[in-house]
C-alpha cells in the first residue's frame, strides 16, 4: 500500500470537524424527513392519479430506493474526497469539485465547471421549491378566506403578497440546529395532517372498480416527476451531514438516511394509493384543496399543512443563501455583515415570492422543479460525481459504471420526458385562461 493511501486512511475528517451548533441524530433525521416531504407528500395523490394505484406503488418505492442509493453515494463520494483533501468537511458543490481535480487527468480541467453547475443547480431548485411553498401556503389561506369572510375576495396573487413579510422574518435564522427546531414543529402539523387526509379518505367508500391500476402511458413522466420532488431533499443532505454531532451516523443501517427514506416512502405511497382510491380524478395539486371546507378537521388540515409549509420555508431557503453567502462574504466589511445578510435574506424571500405571483400554478412548478432541477441534482450528478471519483475502481466488470449509467439515464429521461409533458400542461392552462 503506497504512502499516500495510507495517508488518506489515517485522516479521519469527523475528528477535525467543528460544528458550532452541531444536531443530534434525531434532529438530523428531522430535517431530512422535512426537506423531502411536504407539499410533495400532499401531492402524492395527484401522482397516483397519473400513473395508476398499482404503477403507483412499484414507481415510488423503485424511486425511492433509486433516490436513497443516490444520497448515499453523493455522502460516500464526499467523505472519501475529504480523505484526499485532508478536509473536515465539504458541501455539494465543493464535492462536485474535488471529485474531478482527483479523478483522472482528463476530468481535472472541468473541476471548476462541475462546481459552478452543481451551485447553479442547487440555487435554481431551491428557489423553484421556495416558489412552490409560496403558492401552497397562499393557496391554503385562500380558501379558508374565501370561506369565512365572503366580502374578501382576492386572487392567490395577492396572498403569495401577504406572506411575504412572515417568510422574511422566518428566513432570519441562520443555524441548521436552531432550523432542526422548526423542522420538528413542520413535521408534528404534517404527520397530523396526513392522519386527517387519512380520516376524511376512510370516512367513505373506498372503490376499485373505476380506479386504473395502470395509468395513460402519457401521464407517467408527470408520475415520476412529482415522486422525485417529493423523494429529493439532496440539497439539504450535505449542510445536515456536515453540522451533525455524529456524522458517521448518517450512514449504514439503520442511519439516518434509512430510517427517514424509509419513512419518506411509507407516508407518500400510502397517501398517495388511498388518496387517489378515495378521490380519484377530481384530485387537485394538494389533497387538502379536495377535503370539505365546512368540516373542523378539514380547516385544520388546512391550517396545518400551511403551518407546516411555513416553519420548512427557512430550511428550503437555508441552500440558496448558503451558495448566495459564499460568494459575498469576503466583499462585505465585519461592520456592515448583519445588516448586509438581512437584507440579502430579504431579497431573496422576495424574488422568490415575486416567481410564486407571476406563475402561480402549484401542480406544474411541482413537476418542473421535480423533472428538471430535482432529476439533475439528485440522481445525474450524484451518478456522474462517483463515476469520476472511482474511475480507478469501478468493481468487477465495471458494476459502478454500468449502474451509473443508468441512474444518469433514467435521470435524463425524467427530465425530458416530464419537462415536455408540464409544459404542454402550462401551454394548455394559459390557452383556456386567454380564451
Amino acid at each position: 500500500m503506497s504512502t499516500e493511501i495510507k495517508k488518506q486512511e489515517e485522516y479521519n475528517p469527523f475528528e477535525h470537524r467543528i460544528v458550532e451548533k452541531p444536531s443530534s441524530d434525531v434532529r438530523a433525521t428531522a430535517n431530512i424527513i422535512k426537506a423531502s416531504l411536504g407539499s410533495g407528500l400532499l401531492a402524492g395523490p395527484l401522482a397516483f392519479s397519473n400513473s395508476g394505484w398499482g404503477l403507483g406503488l412499484v414507481g415510488t418505492l423503485l424511486i425511492g430506493i433509486i433516490c436513497g442509493h443516490c444520497v448515499h453515494i453523493l455522502v460516500k463520494t464526499s467523505r472519501g474526497c475529504c480523505k484526499i483533501e485532508r478536509k473536515p468537511l465539504l458541501g455539494y458543490a465543493e464535492t462536485c469539485k474535488s471529485a474531478f481535480q482527483n479523478g483522472p487527468k482528463c476530468f481535472r480541467p472541468y473541476a471548476n465547471a462541475a462546481s459552478i453547475f452543481a451551485e447553479f443547480a442547487l440555487v435554481c431548485t431551491y428557489v423553484g421549491v421556495c416558489c412552490i411553498y409560496t403558492v401552497l401556503i397562499s393557496d391554503s389561506i385562500k380558501q379558508l378566506v374565501d370561506r369565512y369572510v365572503p366580502g374578501v375576495n382576492l386572487a392567490v396573487e395577492y396572498y403569495c403578497l401577504i406572506t411575504l413579510v412572515p417568510l422574511c422574518l422566518l428566513s432570519q435564522v441562520k443555524y441548521l440546529k436552531w432550523l432542526a427546531i422548526f423542522s420538528l414543529l413542520a413535521n408534528l402539523f404534517l404527520i397530523l395532517t396526513y392522519f386527517i387526509c387519512l380520516y376524511y379518505i376512510f370516512g367513505s367508500e373506498i372503490t376499485l372498480s373505476d380506479k386504473r391500476v395502470v395509468g395513460d402511458p402519457s401521464r407517467i413522466p408527470a408520475f415520476i416527476s412529482t415522486v422525485i420532488f417529493a423523494m429529493e431533499g439532496i440539497g439539504v443532505v450535505m449542510p445536515v451531514e456536515n453540522a451533525m454531532k455524529k456524522p458517521q451516523h448518517f450512514l449504514g443501517c439503520p442511519s439516518v438516511l434509512v430510517v427517514a427514506m424509509s419513512a419518506i416512502v411509507f407516508f407518500y405511497s400510502t397517501l398517495g394509493v388511498f388518496g387517489y382510491l378515495r378521490y380519484g380524478s377530481v384530485l387537485r395539486g394538494s389533497i387538502t384543496l379536495n377535503l370539505p371546507i365546512d368540516d373542523v378537521p378539514a380547516i385544520c388540515a388546512k391550517v396545518f399543512i400551511a403551518l407546516s409549509i411555513f416553519f420548512t420555508y427557512p430550511l428550503q431557503f437555508y441552500v440558496v443563501f448558503d451558495i448566495v453567502k459564499k460568494y459575498t462574504d469576503g466583499y462585505v466589511k465585519d461592520r456592515y455583515r448583519t445588516v448586509t445578510e438581512f437584507s440579502a435574506r430579504t431579497a431573496g424571500v422576495c424574488f422568490c415570492v415575486a416567481i410564486g405571483v407571476a406563475l402561480p400554478l402549484l401542480e406544474q412548478i411541482i413537476n418542473i422543479v421535480g423533472a428538471c432541477f430535482y432529476s439533475i441534482l439528485g440522481l445525474i450528478i450524484p451518478g456522474v460525481v462517483e463515476t469520476v471519483f472511482r474511475w480507478e475502481n469501478l468493481g468487477k466488470y465495471k458494476w459502478v459504471l454500468w449502474k451509473n449509467i443508468l441512474i444518469v439515464l433514467f435521470g435524463l429521461g425524467s427530465l425530458i420526458s416530464g419537462c415536455t409533458v408540464t409544459i404542454m400542461d402550462i401551454i394548455a392552462i394559459l390557452h383556456q385562461k386567454t380564451g
